[in-house]
């Protein structure tokens, strides 16, 4: 994003922010960059924790004066009128001062949904970080906010608002885009004396690894290599997919396997495997996005939950030059990667919320569309009966395993992921069935009346199922073959 005009012509306006699931660690990000930006303020924070809350502010700097705590509506009010940073344990006392956006970052589908859907209400823009929320009830909420003149928006500084920004500039340039994505949280960091692959604070015997460092003449057989031999290692994490849906609505591209292709791959090698197949790679068409999991020995850079894009190179001779200049071409001169080795959480949310506030523009996209539908298939029969909660750090649902299904593939009932978390099972499903609204009981209503009208927005050419799609359906690998997005 080119900063500079989020100041141009705003005189000395300030911005106000909301933030919900202040306590969270992205929050953090956020509430410690903005201490550095005086134009921006923090004007209601809210948590259930709000002494943990208010224990996570006092370490960033922010004094007792500037803080108050807040159980009911007038002293929200009050708090905004002394110029001090309200923070609540309840929602609904969002609305009681003034503020410019809301930075809904609780992670919750149900709660998420209410706070941004009643933030647009009121006539303040939204900046999703949830991206549970968003990849059940952003067309919706999107729609609210364009009837309102108003902004919802990805917040730059997650995976989704940066991926989408790098397509847009891609586009603008005019390049063949190919295929679009990130790489997974946590890179394999291989250790070749000691024959050991890392990954995060998990380490396994791989010894074989270390002569798989080269993609050699077969692509896809090194890549088969590869994840045989990381396969004790988990990938294929239910936080990947819904960042992907998020982004296949805002780009529309999306995925070239319901399990996503997941090659275990150094960056250097992207515009390799990221190739359609005729040419050697794992695509079976271009529009594609996808997860990688990045490789690299100890001491080499991270590519750091980054994203990138592979277009299609057209005058050799520029490629040439770029490739001299060690931009990522692939062996054969047809494609080129080009990449963000980074996301800085909230530190880069500030851009967001300026460039939204100041000038009515969101982070990415501005025509969403239904093109991809995140759902779940079970992992093993589940009864009638069966509770599916929501947990862990990527907020898996229980027994369900997270697939990315094209729109135009996703049958009319099909059931989105983190409409089903919370709920339960009025009847059974087999092992490897998608679930659908009717399997389901027992969820929020509100979430899903927006996730219907939202489908209902979508684009209405919508093709048979190819083959590619059908043989994956079941599945636990991508398409290419290569790879199990293991759970």
């Amino acid at each position: 994003m080119n900063v500079h005009h989020l100041f141009a012509d705003a005189g000395d306006r300030p911005v106000r922010y909301a933030l919900s699931g202040a306590g969270g660690g992205f929050a953090r990000t956020l509430l410690a960059q903005t201490r550095r930006i005086p134009r921006l303020t923090p004007a209601v924070l809210c948590d259930v924790d709000v002494e943990r809350l208010r224990a996570v502010c006092a370490e960033l700097g922010y004094g007792e004066d500037e803080l108050a705590v807040c159980a009911d509506a007038h002293s929200v009010a009050e708090a905004g009128r002394e110029g001090r940073t309200a923070l609540v344990a309840d929602a609904a006392l969002l609305g009681a001062t003034g503020w410019d956006i809301l930075v809904e970052a609780t992670g919750s589908p149900a709660h998420g949904f209410a706070m941004a859907r009643d933030a647009l209400r009121s006539g303040r823009h939204v900046a999703m970080v949830s991206k549970e929320v968003d990849s059940v009830a952003g067309l919706h909420l999107a729609q609210l906010a364009d009837e309102r003149g108003l902004v919802y928006t990805t917040a730059d500084g997650d995976q989704p608002a940066n991926l989408i920004g790098l397509v847009t500039w891609a586009e603008t340039l005019g390049l063949d885009i190919v295929a679009i994505g990130k790489s997974t949280e946590y890179d394999l960091v291989l250790d070749p004396a000691e024959g050991t692959v890392t990954q995060l604070d998990t380490t396994i015997q791989a010894p074989e690894l270390a002569g798989l460092l080269q993609l050699g003449d077969d692509v896809r057989a090194t890549l088969r290599a590869r994840a045989e031999a990381v396969a004790a290692l988990p990938t294929g994490a239910t936080a990947d997919y819904c960042e992907m849906a998020v982004v296949a609505t805002s780009t529309g591209f999306r995925p070239d396997t319901e399990r996503l292709h997941y090659p275990v791959a150094r960056v250097a090698e992207l515009a390799d495997v990221y190739a359609l197949r005729e040419d050697g790679g794992v695509l079976h068409r271009a529009g594609a996005v996808d997860v990688f999991t990045a490789l690299r020995p100890v001491g080499e850079a991270s590519f750091a939950g980054g994203v990138f894009v592979v277009v299609r190179t057209h005058d050799p001779e520029t490629w040439r030059t770029l490739a001299a200049k060690g931009h990522v071409v692939s062996r054969n001169g047809k494609y080129a990667a080009v990449y963000l080795p980074y996301h800085l959480m909230g530190v880069e949310t500030p851009l967001t919320l300026l460039s939204a506030v100041l000038h009515g523009r969101p982070s990415g996209g501005t025509d969403p569309r239904g093109h991809a539908v995140l759902a779940g298939r079970a992992e093993r029969e589940l009864p009638a009966g069966s509770p599916l909660p929501m947990g862990g750090h990527h907020h898996d649902v229980s027994g369900v395993r997270a697939v990315l299904l094209r729109d135009e593939e996703a049958p009319d009932d099909v059931a989105p992921l983190y409409l089903a978390a919370g709920a339960r099972l009025r009847r059974a499903v087999p092992e490897g069935g998608l679930l659908t609204l009717d399997d389901l009981e027992g969820y929020d209503t509100a979430l899903a009346a927006a996730w219907a009208e939202g489908r209902a927005e979508r684009p209405s050419e919508r093709s048979g199922s190819d083959s590619t799609q059908a043989q994956d359906a079941a599945g636990t690998t991508g398409t290419d073959g290569t790879t199990g997005a293991r759970a």
